[in-house]
């Protein structure tokens, strides 16, 4: 499923124009987006957690070269499905 319809279904189920719709769901995803993004986890109950991953700097080696490489602290997004999510999938 992509954003297009995600827009059209919630368009069509609260008759919004597919505009409204696009704007609800731009609000949405930059909410979650602007919360994981300070660190703050985004609980949605009976869906799942959005959370930032913080990956700490290490030494790496290239298998090529035998080179020892310094990777830097990576911060990533996590995604936690829930249990009712879990189960609906099954």
């Amino acid at each position: 499923m992509s954003k297009e319809n995600l827009v059209e279904k919630l368009s069509e189920k609260y008759q919004f124009s597919k505009k409204q719709a696009l704007e609800i769901l731009n609000y949405i995803f930059d909410s979650i987006i602007e919360s994981v993004r300070k660190g703050e986890d985004v609980k949605i109950s009976g869906f799942g957690t959005f959370r930032l991953k913080v990956r700490k700097a290490r030494t790496a080696v290239n298998p090529r070269t035998g080179e020892k490489i310094e990777v830097p602290e990576k911060k990533t997004p996590k995604f936690t499905p829930s249990k009712n999510f879990k189960e609906a999938v099954k």
